[in-house]
């Protein structure tokens, strides 16, 4: 398979115009040739979008306790250009949990569309002054045997913790050297997000929302990831838990390598308004999915949507095309696989048309999926 005569965004992230050799699942080649092939004149290839934070989507969610949640999320992810996802579990009972996660390790290797990397267990090592639409209920102290027993049923990619939990330092010692550990649902000061981070926190869930903000007297959590330099940051680009003026000026703080753009969507997404659950509980969508008490519940978007936004926030499109490729796919580990267009890396692409509008086709490893 010859992807020919399209503007491609390699490996440094900047466009050229030149041709594409699939082999099997892999990218064979980058360079122009006589070939035939399918030709993509007047479009644009980018590395196939990574989702490392969604709960459900379509009708569809990881912790609905049906088997075939995840394959669903994966064939309408596809569908809007993302090609690999973490499917994201929440605060629930650990026999539910098991559950949930035995599903997904079922589901990986039979997707019809976007391939599924691993768990990202948002809770329930969380704290419960800022569970937002988490069960409180369901809250665990860090506890690294639950953590391993769950581990041992599906990989988990990405664990959140609170960092001001009893025992948070001796998890994340623990659980660093296994998958990526983020702070989230915290009330943790400058103080105490400085002294985890130096402890093993590399990440940063859904910045800004279930956090102590960044202050003129407090720089809170937000302030210590922004003044890390190593930490990257999710940030939810709907235009409504983070508005337009405080994500330019964080993705400039953060620059290019940093910032993880993140749908952290409910199975509202792709539907029309109307009533629907996230983890057991009543989610109303009118416009953005809020709990009943009017608390919001993840979003109702898509990465694609997202990166539209973007480009009219304002954010450079080099530095909004790193953001959901090739730095969630260092996030969670899989950088030597996937999240840009290299010589030997899946072929995980998004054909779009020149203005970044419209999405003409889907490769996900180089089977066409769109």
């Amino acid at each position: 398979m010859i992807i020919k005569n399209a503007v491609v965004y390699g490996k440094d992230f900047t466009p050229e115009k030149t041709d594409i050799e699939i082999e099997g699942e892999i990218i064979k080649s980058l360079q122009k040739t006589d070939c035939v092939g399918e030709d993509f004149s007047g479009c644009v290839v980018l590395p196939g979008f990574i989702d490392i934070h969604i709960h459900g989507c379509n009708m569809s969610d990881v912790t609905s306790g049906k088997e075939d949640a995840a394959l669903k999320m994966s064939e309408w992810l596809a569908q809007n250009g993302i090609t690999s996802f973490c499917p994201t579990t929440m605060t629930l009972p650990v026999a539910m949990l098991k559950s949930c996660f035995k599903y997904v390790a079922d589901s990986m290797g039979k997707e019809n569309g976007a391939y599924i990397h691993g768990i990202n267990m948002e809770g329930p090592f969380i704290s419960p002054a800022k569970k937002g639409a988490q069960a409180e209920e369901h809250i665990l102290n860090p506890d690294f045997e639950v953590f391993s027993e769950l581990n041992a049923i599906c990989p988990v990619k990405l664990v959140d913790i609170a960092p001001e939990m009893p025992d948070a330092h001796k998890f994340i010692n623990k659980a660093k050297g296994i998958c990526t550990v983020s702070a989230a649902h915290t009330t943790a000061d400058y103080a105490q997000g400085k002294a985890a981070i130096e402890c093993g926190i590399s990440h940063a869930t859904h910045l800004y929302n279930a956090m102590n903000g960044l202050t003129s007297r407090e720089a809170g959590m937000v302030g210590a990831v922004l003044d890390s330099g190593n930490v990257n940051a999710e940030l939810i680009c709907d235009g409504i838990h983070i508005c337009p003026p405080t994500l330019r000026i964080t993705f400039n703080a953060l620059g290019e390598d940093r910032t993880v753009v993140i749908i952290d969507a409910m199975m509202a997404a792709g539907l029309a308004d109307g009533e629907y659950t996230l983890g057991g509980q009543r989610v109303i969508k009118k416009g953005a999915a809020r709990l009943e008490d009017g608390t919001l519940a993840g979003s109702a978007t898509n990465l694609f949507e997202e990166f539209q936004n973007l480009i009219s926030f304002g954010i450079p499109l080099k530095h909004a095309i790193k953001s959901v490729t090739i730095n969630p796919a260092r996030a969670i580990g899989v950088d030597k696989i996937t999240g840009s267009i290299e010589v030997g890396k899946n072929a995980d692409l998004l054909i779009l048309s020149e203005d970044f509008s419209q999405i003409k086709a889907v490769f996900v490893k180089g089977k066409r999926v769109r």
